[in-house]
């Protein structure tokens, strides 16, 4: 008898299964529905009505890449100049500098060294990342107060200089030997937002300043990236989600358009145009799946990325798109999806020459992220 229940449940199992993932199934075996399980897994988040003290926040990525007709030509390479990378020095108040700044310098100070802004976009802190780099050599972002002091500084490429002598040479292990414990939650009012950063990043909290260290799993652990933010900019966010705005919207595309280049310089490649006639459906997708709660690239009427760029009359020879969702801003979006193989290789393809990204907000303020390359 218990081995006929046993049959029956794994028959409607297997029919619920198919309910959900058969076309999935019928397009890309096993492995597709594989995938698309995780994929929705990570989509579920913990009914606030039932958590008082702990809220997960959960993180979705896609990834996906096509070719339309023509030849594959030569790799681009980049062939300006590379700019002399500064002279680095220990950091005289702060644990940390970046390109020689601390929190806290003058403004005035800092652009004495790094020259005049290239972008200021809003950030999730309410104020805005101030990008400074050459063709994104030597690219950092940094955050001022209304006093003009900075209070928020990050790069993902080897400006770091340290008094426990991390750099972006150490690994994991080395970083949590010279620190203390990572933090496991940050409190936003009353709830304690739990860090699950799967290894891939840690957040240390280090004379008053929030320090996030990101690894990159494909280099050996070694640091990648650093984010600092100040305790007083980081205790006027209240929440783990920002209040969703225009002006954030273009914030976190902007910052994830510039994060990539800065990305692909870091590994010889040649620097993205922005692509503006591809922004609005990348925005589309990302509004579709925020409003209708779905995450995936086929969207509710079956369509792909490639049907909606020949629907909006968009040409290309080659294409891809990545999707992500579940990070608080462009940074852990970018981070993340560095460390995930098949959207890195989107990021790192030496072919693309454009790229676009859309931004949507959900109900609860959740940012849903689409990148889309081309080459035309």
């Amino acid at each position: 008898m218990r081995k006929i229940k046993n049959i029956v449940l794994l028959v409607i199992v297997l029919g619920v299964l198919w309910h959900f993932y058969g076309e999935t199934f019928k397009e890309a075996g096993i492995q597709g529905v594989v995938s698309d399980i995780k994929t929705d897994v990570n989509q579920i988040k913990d009914n606030p009505k039932f958590i008082s003290t702990i809220e997960n926040i959960h993180i979705g990525i896609e990834q996906l890449i096509s070719k339309v007709g023509g030849n594959k030509e030569e790799s681009k390479q980049p062939n300006e100049t590379t700019p002399d990378k500064p002279l680095l020095e220990n950091p005289t108040e702060q644990s940390f500098s970046v390109h020689n700044i601390e929190l806290g310098d003058d403004r005035s100070a800092v652009e004495q060294v790094v020259g005049s802004p290239k972008r200021s976009s809003l950030n999730e802190y309410g104020v805005e990342w101030v990008a400074y780099h050459e063709n994104y050599h030597n690219f950092l972002m940094v955050s001022y107060n209304e006093q003009n002091k900075v209070v928020g500084l990050y790069t993902n490429q080897n400006l770091i200089k340290s008094k426990q002598e991390i750099s972006f040479e150490s690994t994991r292990n080395d970083v949590l030997q010279q620190l203390n414990e990572p933090l496991e939650f940050i409190r936003k009012g009353f709830v304690n937002y739990q860090v699950q950063s799967n290894q891939e990043y840690d957040l240390f909290q280090i004379n008053q300043t929030y320090v996030t260290i990101f690894y990159d799993k494909h280099e050996n652990n070694t640091v990648t990236a650093i984010q600092l933010i100040s305790n007083d900019l980081e205790n006027q966010k209240k929440k783990f989600f920002a209040p969703p705005s225009d002006s954030l919207k273009e914030g976190f595309e902007y910052q994830l358009f510039d994060l990539t280049n800065a990305a692909r310089v870091n590994h010889n490649l040649s620097v993205l145009s922005w692509e503006d006639e591809v922004r609005q459906t990348a925005r589309d997708h990302s509004d579709d799946m925020a409003v209708n709660n779905y995450f995936g690239h086929t969207n509710l009427e079956g369509q792909s990325p490639f049907d909606r760029m020949t629907e909006d009359n968009i040409s290309y020879r080659m294409a891809g798109e990545n999707l992500a969702t579940g990070q608080p801003s462009s940074i852990f979006a970018h981070e993340g999806l560095m460390n995930s193989l098949g959207h890195r290789e989107n990021i790192l393809q030496p072919d693309f020459e454009m790229l676009a990204v859309g931004v949507a907000f959900n109900e609860e303020s959740q940012p849903f992220y689409t990148e889309n390359f081309l080459t035309k």
